[in-house]
């Protein structure tokens, strides 16, 4: 499978490519614009001044990179497993229990982006701006619910995959080696 494909079914696999696409896009402007102010603050320090918002972008910025990664390390099985038991289990009771992690995380993400959205409009009301760009606040804030949305919609697809598919997948395009003489046939 490649990046620009889903194993998903239909609008799952639709949906699947789309957040796929918004992670990157995501992940890759924040980056570069993060190198781009850094390079022209030092260079800016260097021969005249030190950008004065250099700051305060670079923690908007790592705001957008940290909620959007932790959908991407979602969407590649990169998130810290305690894997003890899990390990030590036959291939069918390790796949509903693959289902159940998935479905809890998803519902907790799912939560978390209630509530961050909640404290988002909460900050939109209060009118606060940052000192330095004179931006509203809330607008710095905006990546935490789409992280967090990103991220539940990516489990609820992992645990749609392991329902559909007969291999164990820990996201929607990590297969879970197995074994031959594990395989059940």
């Amino acid at each position: 499978m490649t990046d620009d494909t889903s194993s998903l079914p239909g609008i799952l696999g639709v949906i699947d490519l789309g957040i796929a696409k918004l992670e990157a896009i995501m992940l890759a402007v924040g980056v570069l614009l993060m190198a781009l102010n850094t390079v022209a603050n030092v260079i800016g320090r260097v021969f005249w001044e030190s950008l004065y918002f250099s700051e305060e972008l670079n923690r908007i910025l790592i705001i957008l990179i940290t909620f959007a990664g932790i959908s991407y390390a979602a969407r590649h099985g990169r998130h810290i497993r305690m894997s003890a038991i899990y390990d030590t289990l036959p291939p069918k009771p390790r796949k509903a229990l693959t289902i159940l992690i998935s479905l809890v995380t998803a519902v907790f993400m799912l939560g978390l982006a209630w509530y961050s959205l909640q404290f988002l409009l909460t900050t939109m009301g209060r009118g606060r701006v940052l000192p330095a760009l004179q931006i509203p606040v809330w607008i710095t804030l905006c990546w935490v619910p789409l992280g967090f949305l990103l991220t539940g919609l990516q489990y609820v697809l992992t645990a749609i995959k392991n329902v559909i598919e007969p291999d164990i997948y820990l996201s929607t395009n990590v297969l879970e080696g197995y074994d031959n003489d594990e395989r059940e046939v």
